[in-house]
């Protein structure tokens, strides 16, 4: 095969720092723009983005040249700039030192999608603790329930 061809995407989840419910509902879709530049930037692509007060699911694609976890260290470091810089009232916001990433593939990609629209909805029936430890199990992923959280 003469080219590489490749399609590298992830349900990726991360909560804001102790999980505070500092994501106010006027940040979110301008925080949904940002994160699509910073990817792009980065030869990423952002297909879904939503989340709730404390946490924010992505659908993403990366370019095989970056490497997951440089992505989202990027990712989540250029945003809270990003929040840092335009609202000085959260100067105090970041995000969790982890993430969570899953790989997604293109047959899945819409039922992901139609996931992550309905965060709001399906945070009625579930915390985002109870949601990040089913993912876990869902997608076969060993944890120590002690280092899940900061």
């Amino acid at each position: 095969m003469g080219h590489t061809y490749t399609t590298l995407m992830y349900h990726g989840v991360f909560s804001t720092k102790e999980r505070r419910e500092i994501l106010r509902p006027d940040i979110l879709p301008e925080l949904v723009k940002v994160t699509g530049g910073i990817l792009r930037n980065r030869d990423g692509k952002l297909l879904a983005m939503n989340g709730t007060r404390n946490h924010v699911h992505i659908l993403t694609i990366f370019h095989p040249k970056h490497a997951v976890s440089d992505m989202f260290r990027d990712l989540k470091a250029a945003s809270c700039d990003w929040v840092h810089d335009t609202f000085p009232e959260l100067r105090d916001f970041a995000w969790q030192s982890g993430y969570s990433a899953f790989s997604v593939s293109r047959s899945a990609a819409p039922k992901v999608e139609a996931y992550i629209a309905g965060q709001e909805e399906h945070h009625r029936k579930q915390t985002f603790e109870e949601e990040l430890i089913a993912l876990l199990v869902r997608h076969g992923i060993e944890y120590d329930p002690k280092y899940v959280f900061d």
